[in-house]
């Protein structure tokens, strides 16, 4: 099965809530939506009085999402909160609070919306700065958010080469913190796979040799195959069906059991690096042949649309894949008939 959907509420949906975007994206005939996690910041502060024994299920004001005990993380849903404990809250959460994610998920599996979040776009896991543990955490908070949903991935870069520290050490730095994440995620039973994208930059960790190895060397990864970036990075690679095979066939044996994508229109520089996303039907990078390489590998796969259409183009990629399938199929009959045809002469 091939989903599609937008990179966030669509632009068409008159309300501005995850729930609206969920029935919004089921309305259009869509059936994926990724969260973008923009304002990731989150904080702590002490429990009310009146949130003293409750659960973080419970709280219903503001979006509170781990407890901190005696320096320790909590993140069950059904821990009741004592009052010498802190709470982490995001502000700007995707919800108005974490237990509404938990019927949402019930909503979106009801509406057949599959659930992915994306990370905030800058991300720095290689020069173990503060920067760093602030974007583990967005990491953390984002596997937290889908875990409560019931989604399938959490979709993140990884970081960038500062053109001053060694290379070698970033890439260390990086693998050692994703290595940490994993372990905290595997401690806590959380369900959603963690996604590493392909980047769009020569000086961003991510091509998609970086992703596969990484996938290789840490369990619990899977990668995220960004045609737009990878197109970029490789000036322009994705013409034809077989680069896309190429490129899925690489994945697939990564991917447990279903490929997540990402796919605009791009325009990029002599140097292989990407210079903004476009609509689709611009630039060298054409849906048409991809949709020939899914129909031909049939593969479970999501396809986000990151376009500045966001579903408009989502809508698109749907139609010219259904398009593409009804010729492929009106093609078989034909030659199956013909072939029918031929042994009966023969007879």
């Amino acid at each position: 099965m091939i989903r599609f959907g937008p990179a966030g509420i669509p632009l068409s949906c008159k309300g501005r809530t995850l729930q609206d975007g969920i029935e919004d994206v089921h309305n259009l005939s869509l059936s994926a939506l990724e969260i973008q996690m923009v304002r990731s910041s989150a904080y702590a502060r002490p429990p009310d009085d009146e949130e003293i024994g409750m659960t973080l299920k419970d709280i219903e004001e503001g979006f509170v999402l781990e407890i901190l005990r005696d320096g320790d993380s909590i993140i069950d849903p059904d821990e009741p909160i004592e009052e010498d404990d802190d709470l982490i809250y995001m502000p700007s959460g995707v919800s108005d609070t974490y237990g509404d994610l938990f019927w949402t998920n019930e909503m979106a599996k009801r509406l057949d919306v599959s659930l992915s979040i994306h990370t905030p776009y800058y991300m720095d896991l290689g020069s173990n700065t503060d920067l760093t543990e602030n974007c583990i955490n967005s990491i953390r908070h984002a596997a937290l958010i889908m875990n409560a949903l019931g989604g399938d991935v959490v979709v993140t870069s990884l970081g960038l080469y500062d053109g001053k520290t060694d290379e070698e050490e970033i890439n260390e730095n990086i693998y050692n913190n994703v290595a940490y994440i994993m372990d905290w995620w595997q401690d806590n039973g959380l369900t959603p796979k963690l996604g590493i994208e392909i980047t769009g930059q020569q000086d961003v960790f991510g091509s998609l040799d970086q992703v596969l190895d990484i996938c290789e060397q840490i369990d619990g990864l899977v990668p995220v195959i960004n045609f737009s970036h990878h197109h970029s990075r490789t000036n322009g690679s994705l013409l034809e069906v077989d680069d896309f095979l190429n490129v899925l066939e690489q994945v697939e044996p990564f991917s447990d059991g279903t490929i997540h994508t990402a796919f605009a229109g791009v325009e990029y520089d002599d140097g292989g690096n990407e210079k903004r996303l476009t609509p689709i039907k611009k630039g060298d990078l054409k849906f048409e042949p991809l949709a020939e390489a899914l129909i031909e590998m049939k593969p479970n796969a999501t396809v986000i649309s990151t376009s500045p259409l966001l579903e408009h183009d989502a809508m698109y990629m749907k139609i010219i894949h259904e398009r593409v399938l009804a010729k492929k199929v009106a093609k078989d009959l034909k030659e199956k008939k013909k072939a029918e045809m031929a042994a009966a002469a023969g007879e």
